[in-house]
């Protein structure tokens, strides 16, 4: 009976130490642990605003230039709409409840992730900015309805990696501009990443490459430059020019509005022909002569001749080409380099291709001469 007790307390030790090291083992991952390495410092903006209420044109200039916009993520975006800025204001959450909204939510984007505006809303007094699809899963309605427990459309599954961004202003939206709006969001995404065409106008000579950077249009530039020069026109008119036999369409692009100044640029084919500047109070300038020197315009050819030309500007002439080796004689009883194949007649014998009878229709080329 003694041993039996003994050997019952040794069996029940050895399980308490067992579960003893099994708890010591485990590792928990906590709030602190998961969001350490998330910064939460904050540095208001300091942007001056205009005064004036946002106009419909204003907003659909805004929604134009930002949505697809491209940066950098300047801080940990969780995928949540609960961020909110406020113009040259603070941000909320901030501090360790920023942390907890990440770590509860999820993270849609890292420090220096490139994200990108797939959606933006303008309200009366904030704009609401989707970033990578948002924090919410896009549905259908029939994906909520069942029939005999089965549902009628099936969704992908995949759930939302986005976040959003309430850029808040004091009593209402200003007639604000895409950079202005940028300049504002800066504590939180870096805008500052070349687009394709500034990093096309980098390649372009210099005389390009200073016109872009004044916001100029040359005759002779192509999309490519006036879109890096004044970016999407507001409008576009495509018509049938009068007079050209030719029938080859233009297509004018428009920028700017009464009372600023209108810039209407003409485009044949990928090259500007004509540029009409328009000022308020000032006649009309016209430009129709090339501005860039001879640079993408079309009678910028190249004659190619054959054989290259000499030291003394006469061209070089050549024999034409041949498959035999330098040295190698013409084969005897050739006619005109010919190709010569059996003759159909004699077995196996050859003839000249210049013979009266027809070849075949699958020896029709190799009649013609080298």
């Amino acid at each position: 009976m003694a041993l039996f007790q003994h050997r019952s307390a040794l069996l029940i030790g050895l399980l308490a130490l067992s579960l003893k090291t099994a708890h010591s083992q485990v590792f928990v991952v906590g709030e602190g642990t998961a969001t350490a390495d998330i910064s939460t410092d904050f540095s208001p903006t300091h942007v001056s605003l205009p005064d004036t209420v946002m106009t419909e044109r204003g907003r659909r200039e805004l929604v134009r230039n930002l949505e697809a916009e491209q940066g950098f993520a300047h801080r940990a975006l969780p995928v949540s709409a609960a961020v909110t800025l406020r113009a040259n204001g603070p941000i909320s959450p901030g501090g360790a409840d920023y942390r907890k909204l990440i770590y509860q939510k999820g993270e849609a984007a890292a420090l220096g992730d490139r994200v990108i505006i797939t959606s933006l809303e303008i309200k009366p007094d904030r704009i609401i900015l989707d970033l990578n699809g948002g924090p919410y899963a896009k549905h259908r309605f029939l994906s909520h309805v069942q029939i005999n427990d089965a549902p009628v459309t099936q969704t992908n599954g995949q759930a939302a990696t986005g976040s959003r961004i309430t850029l808040i202003f004091e009593g209402h939206v200003p007639e604000i501009s895409a950079p202005e709006v940028k300049a504002l969001l800066e504590p939180v995404i870096d805008f500052g990443v070349k687009t394709s065409e500034q990093a096309y106008a980098d390649t372009l000579p210099p005389v390009l490459k200073e016109a872009i950077a004044a916001h100029e249009v040359l005759v002779g530039m192509n999309h490519r430059m006036v879109l890096a020069a004044l970016g999407a026109p507001e409008n576009k008119v495509r018509e049938q020019p009068s007079g050209d036999a030719n029938g080859a369409r233009y297509e004018e692009w428009i920028y700017g509005h009464v009372p600023q100044t209108i810039r209407f640029v003409r485009f044949v084919a990928d090259r500007v022909t004509v540029v009409e500047i328009a000022a308020l109070g000032k006649p009309v300038e016209i430009h129709d002569k090339d501005e860039m020197g001879g640079y993408n315009s079309p009678d910028a050819t190249r004659e190619v001749a054959m054989g290259d030309k000499a030291a003394d500007g006469t061209e070089k002439t050549s024999a034409p080409p041949t498959l035999l080796k330098p040295g190698e004689a013409a084969s005897t009883g050739s006619s005109n380099n010919k190709v010569q194949f059996p003759d159909d007649n004699k077995g196996g014998s050859s003839r000249p291709a210049s013979s009266g009878q027809p070849p075949s229709n699958n020896l029709a080329l190799a009649q013609r001469p080298l």
